[in-house]
């Protein structure tokens, strides 16, 4: 049998306040930009919805949970997450994934 892919995977939706997509995706984009070198991160994607223009959508794929764990500690981080924060109006979808290949 052949082991499957142990990585852990995150999918899940922002709803932006109402007129702010673009500015909280900005910062969306950002953090895919700071994830680039973090240690473990394998995709960090950002989407938009084609039905909802308030709805961005972030695929995340890491070696591990505790790596995406200390993503959130890597300089920049939490301040790019206060920035984000008001921009937000709630927290979409959201799945915790076992990534199994691909």
């Amino acid at each position: 049998m052949i082991e499957p892919m142990a990585r852990f995977g995150l999918h899940g939706s922002l709803v932006a306040q109402r007129g702010q997509r673009d500015a909280l995706l900005a910062h969306m984009l950002q953090a895919a930009r700071l994830m680039q070198d973090a240690t473990g991160c394998e995709l960090y994607l950002v989407s938009t919805s084609e039905i909802d223009d308030d709805v961005i959508w972030i695929t995340e794929v890491w070696r591990s949970e505790d790596d995406h764990d200390a993503s959130l500690l890597l300089s920049g981080v939490p301040e790019l997450i206060g920035r984000a924060r008001p921009l937000i109006a709630g927290m979409g979808e959201s799945q915790r994934l076992k990534v199994r290949g691909g």
